[in-house]
């Protein structure tokens, strides 16, 4: 695909057909990467964690009525090294390309920053030792985003997506889950995509301890450990299963420990990520006092 060309920073896009207008709406309101590997990223907190990232930004998008928050941007958007385009367009075709009901007027073409899984394996300064976090048919977005900004906030080095025979993991970086990770994703050390077999076996040649979710109670002798009974400061690698089935038996059987969240006999379970926040806190906890 030949380079988009740069139009005048004053110029106004008045046509659907535009070239970056169409790059916008496949990353917004489709939902997927562009060809050139952009994601959208829309509203202005958003946009404003994108430009802080360090991620690399192909334009940023406003709306007519979304030029009141160029004043807020305009001391990361003027940095000399940014070099990137920035486009002006109606409010009737903004809201062609959004993915929300009611747009801010502000957009981002983001290319997220790419981790080899060789990165998430080194000690990060300033972490004890590293923490990661890896979602294993997790396929709602709004959950992988909240466990994305969950582990960032409650100090993960890195994340991994990854399919299990039953299911895939939705993509870190469609709307939904960039913005329920308020764009965790885009600064989190992430890898999405890894196959999970290949995934466990690095973890053990990388001596970091795979702790599984369980999401059932377990009558075996080796019965699930509670948070706060396991060392939150070695090297270790969280495994979040599927909202529903957890994770694949196999997996859970071979993970160096296994962990379930006790609670009172009534609740048979919590959401997914609000699990991870329990065991993220607890790491953090312990994290802290050493």
């Amino acid at each position: 695909m030949p380079p988009t060309p740069k139009p005048a920073s004053d110029s106004l896009l008045t046509s659907r057909d535009n070239r970056w207008l169409k790059q916008f709406r496949i990353a917004l309101r489709g939902g997927l990467q562009t060809d050139s590997g952009s994601v959208g990223v829309e509203g202005l907190r958003l946009v404003e964690e994108a430009l802080e990232s360090g991620c690399q930004i192909e334009a940023v998008l406003f709306s007519e009525s979304g030029e009141r928050h160029r004043e807020k941007l305009a001391h990361l958007i003027s940095r000399p090294e940014m070099a990137f385009p920035v486009l002006k367009t109606t409010d009737r075709l903004f809201e062609g390309i959004a993915d929300t009901e009611h747009p801010q007027g502000v957009a981002a073409l983001v290319i997220p920053r790419q981790t080899q899984l060789e990165d998430l394996f080194a000690t990060p300064r300033g972490a004890c030792s590293p923490l990661i976090v890896v979602l294993a048919g997790v396929q709602d977005p709004g959950n992988v985003g909240t466990i994305l900004r969950t582990a960032a906030a409650f100090g993960a080095t890195g994340a991994v997506t990854s399919a299990t025979g039953q299911s895939g993991t939705a993509s870190p970086f469609s709307p939904k889950a960039l913005r329920a990770s308020a764009g965790a994703a885009l600064h989190l050390p992430l890898v999405a995509g890894a196959a999970l077999g290949i995934l466990l076996t690095q973890f053990k040649l990388n001596a970091i301890s795979t702790i599984a979710t369980c999401v059932h109670e377990n009558s075996s002798a080796d019965a699930p450990s509670a948070p706060w009974e396991l060392d939150w400061c070695q090297p270790i690698a969280l495994l979040v299963g599927n909202e529903g089935a957890g994770l694949p038996e196999d997996v859970v059987h071979s993970a160096d420990a296994r962990i379930q969240i006790p609670m009172q006999r009534h609740v048979e379970s919590l959401n997914a990520a609000a699990a991870a926040a329990v065991l993220f806190y607890e790491a953090f906890r312990q994290r802290q006092r050493k």
